[in-house]
C-alpha cells in the first residue's frame, strides 16, 4: 500500500507494533513443542512458474496476467475505486494510503465479484491488506449477531504458518478495523497458554479469527463451542500458503478446510505455485476459481532493488567477516538496519553472542525463545533504527521489518526458496537493499540453484589481524555451554544436507573444523542417544556423552 509519506508510514507501522505487543504474548507451552515435532523439513520443490496469459473463459481456472508499466510495486488505482465501506475507506486514509498494489488493484475485483482466488505474488507486495479489505466488507454484509452473544460466529478465518506472520496480520486487520468498533479480530497462536486464550475469546468474541494451524486444531479439540462457532465461516485465508505445506502442516490445512462451511470464499496467497499448492487448491479451492499471477514471466523472483553478492571463505574467517561486513556497513548507512540469518536456533544464539560481545546493538529471534520475548523483539526490531538482527527462519517469511538495508546468510540455506524468501525482507516497497551470503568452499554447489539470479561473487577484504584478534577475544567470553549446543545444532543441521551428509567421516571434520573457529581445539561431546539418533555413532571424530540431552 502506498503512503503519502514517510512520517505516516511510520505512525502506522509505530501502531500496528503496539497493536502486535496487546495481541501476542505469553511463555511457550506443550502444544508448540508438539507443533515443532509435527513439521518437516520442507523439501526443495521447483515452482513450474506457470506463464499467465490473459483473462479466458473457462469451466476451471481462469488465468490473469498482472502486467506491471514500472519495477514499483505500485499502481495507480485508488481504494475509493472500488465499492468498500465509507469507514473502511476512512482507516485507509487515516493510514496514509492513497494508491494500491499491483496484487491489491488485481485481487479486489475479483474477490468483491465473490470468486475464489489464488494469488501469486512477490513477498513486500501488500497480500496481507489484499485479503483483508474484502474480508471485512463479508462481515459487514453479514446478519447482526443473534442466538448466543456470547459466542457469535466466526465470519473470517485467516490461517498463517508462523505466530510473527499471524500476529501481523491480526495487527494490520485492527488498523483497518478503526472505524469498525462493532468487529472484533483475534489472534491464536502456539507459544500462548491455550487458557488465557479461551479466557480472551470468551470476554471479546471475535468475528475475524487469525490462527497457526496447530493452535487452531487445539481449540477446535479443546476449547468449548468454538467448533461450532466455525460453522459461520463465510471467508477462509490461507496466507503464505507454500510456506504452510513446506513446514508440513497439510493434514491440519485439510481437517480445518472439513470444519467450516462448504459454502464460503476461500482466498490463497502464496509467494511460490509448486506442485503441492495445485493440490490443496483442489481440495480448498472452487472449481472456478481465479489464478492471479503478480509475477511477470520471465522476471526475477528476487526484487530488482536488492544487489546480491556472495562471498567464499573457509569457516575459521566467517565470524570476523561478519563483523567486517557490518562495521563497512554500520560506517556507510546512517540508519542501517541489519538482518543476519543463521543455520539453526543455536548457532544464532551463538552469533547473537558473539556480536554482543563485540559492542554491536544486537538482538535474537529463534525456536528456542518464548513468544512474548520474540514478539517484543520483533516489535522492538520494527520500529529501531541503528539495529542488528540475528534469526533463524522463523523471520523469514512474510514478516514486516520496514527499511532493513543489509541481508547476511551465514551458511548454507536449506534450498533456492528459502534464500529468496530471507533476502526478500529488504527491498520492500520498492526500496533498495542489499544481500550477502556467506559459504564455506564446500557449500559453494549451492550458487548452481541460484546461477539465473542477479547474484555476483565479492571479493573478500584483507585480513586484518587487529579485528581478528577482537573477534578471538569475543569468542573467547562466550560462555562454554552455548559453544556445545550450537556444535550440536551444526551438526544437526548438516547431517540433513544430503550432499554434505553422504560422507559421514567427512561431516564429522567439518563439524570440528566450525568447532575449531568457535576457538576450542577439542570438540564438545554429543549425548550418546543424541548421536545414535542423528545417525553418527562411532564416526570418527566425535566424542560422546553419556545420558541423554536435556534440551530434546
Amino acid at each position: 500500500m502506498n503512503s503519502d509519506g514517510s512520517n505516516s508510514g511510520g505512525k502506522r507501522r509505530e501502531n500496528r507494533a503496539k497493536i502486535v505487543k496487546k495481541l501476542a504474548s505469553g511463555e511457550d507451552d506443550s502444544r508448540n513443542n508438539k507443533a515443532s515435532k509435527r513439521r518437516r523439513e520442507g523439501k526443495a520443490t521447483d515452482d513450474d512458474s506457470e506463464p499467465p496469459v490473459k483473462k479466458v473463459a473457462s469451466t476451471e481456472t481462469t488465468r490473469i496476467e498482472q502486467v506491471k508499466t514500472s519495477d514499483s510495486y505500485l499502481s495507480k488505482t485508488r481504494f475509493d475505486q472500488f465499492p468498500l465501506s465509507p469507514l473502511s475507506l476512512k482507516a485507509i486514509e487515516d493510514a496514509g494510503f492513497k494508491t494500491m498494489t499491483f496484487v491489491q488493484e488485481a485481487t479486489l475485483p475479483i474477490i468483491l465479484k465473490g470468486k475464489d482466488v489464488l494469488a501469486k505474488a512477490k513477498t513486500g507486495t501488500g497480500k496481507t491488506v489484499a485479503y483483508l479489505l474484502p474480508s471485512i466488507e463479508a462481515v459487514i454484509k453479514s446478519p447482526p449477531v443473534s442466538g448466543d452473544t456470547r459466542r457469535p460466529q466466526i465470519i473470517v478465518l485467516v490461517v498463517c504458518p508462523t505466530r510473527e506472520l499471524a500476529c501481523q496480520a491480526a495487527a494490520e486487520a485492527k488498523t483497518l478495523l478503526k472505524y469498525h468498533s462493532s468487529i472484533g479480530v483475534d489472534v491464536v497462536i502456539g507459544g500462548t497458554k491455550l487458557r488465557a486464550e479461551q479466557r480472551r475469546m470468551a470476554k471479546r468474541p471475535c468475528r475475524i479469527l487469525v490462527a497457526t494451524p496447530g493452535r487452531l486444531i487445539d481449540h477446535i479439540d479443546n476449547t468449548n463451542g468454538f467448533a461450532s462457532r466455525l460453522r459461520g465461516v463465510k471467508v477462509l485465508v490461507l496466507d503464505e500458503a507454500d510456506h504452510l505445506l513446506d513446514m508440513g502442516f497439510r493434514s491440519d490445512i485439510e481437517r480445518i478446510i472439513t470444519r467450516v462451511p462448504k459454502k464460503r470464499q476461500t482466498f490463497l496467497f502464496s509467494a511460490t505455485v509448486p506442485e503441492e499448492v495445485r493440490q490443496i487448491c483442489h481440495v480448498a479451492l472452487k472449481q472456478d476459481h481465479e489464478f492471479v499471477n503478480c509475477v511477470q514471466e520471465g522476471s526475477d523472483e528476487t526484487h530488482q532493488e536488492v544487489t546480491q553478492m556472495y562471498m567464499i571463505a573457509s569457516l575459521d574467517r566467517h565470524f570476523s567477516l561478519i563483523y567486517m561486513l557490518l562495521k563497512r556497513h554500520i560506517a556507510d548507512n546512517v540508519d542501517y538496519k541489519v538482518i543476519i540469518f543463521c543455520t539453526a536456533a543455536m548457532v544464532t544464539r551463538l552469533v547473537a553472542n558473539l556480536l554482543d560481545q563485540l559492542s554491536l546493538n544486537v538482538r535474537e529471534i529463534h525456536s528456542r525463545k518464548p513468544q512474548g520475548y520474540r514478539t517484543r523483539v520483533s516489535d522492538e526490531f520494527r520500529k529501531s533504527k541503528n539495529i542488528i538482527l540475528v534469526t533463524s527462519d522463523l523471520s523469514a517469511r512474510g514478516v514486516d521489518y520496514p527499511d532493513v538495508s543489509l541481508i547476511v546468510q551465514m551458511g548454507l540455506p536449506s534450498d533456492r526458496k528459502q534464500y529468496i524468501h530471507r533476502l526478500g525482507r529488504t527491498g520492500r516497497e520498492g526500496k533498495e537493499g542489499e544481500g550477502v551470503l556467506l559459504l564455506a568452499p564446500w557449500e559453494e554447489y549451492f550458487l548452481s540453484s541460484v546461477k539465473d539470479l542477479p547474484i555476483t561473487k565479492s571479493s573478500l577484504p584483507p585480513v586484518n589481524p587487529k579485528e581478528v584478534k577482537k573477534v578471538k577475544k569475543a569468542l573467547s567470553q562466550v560462555d562454554m555451554t552455548i559453544k556445545e549446543a550450537a556444535y550440536q545444532a551444526w551438526l544437526g543441521y548438516y547431517k540433513c544436507q544430503e550432499k554434505i551428509a553422504r560422507d559421514t567421516t567427512r561431516l564429522v571434520e567439518l563439524a570440528n573444523e566450525f568447532s575449531r573457529s568457535m576457538g576450542l581445539s577439542i570438540p564438545p561431546a554429543i549425548p550418546a542417544n543424541v548421536l545414535d539418533k542423528m545417525g553418527l555413532k562411532d564416526v570418527p571424530g566425535l566424542r560422546a556423552a553419556p545420558g541423554f540431552d536435556e534440551n530434546k
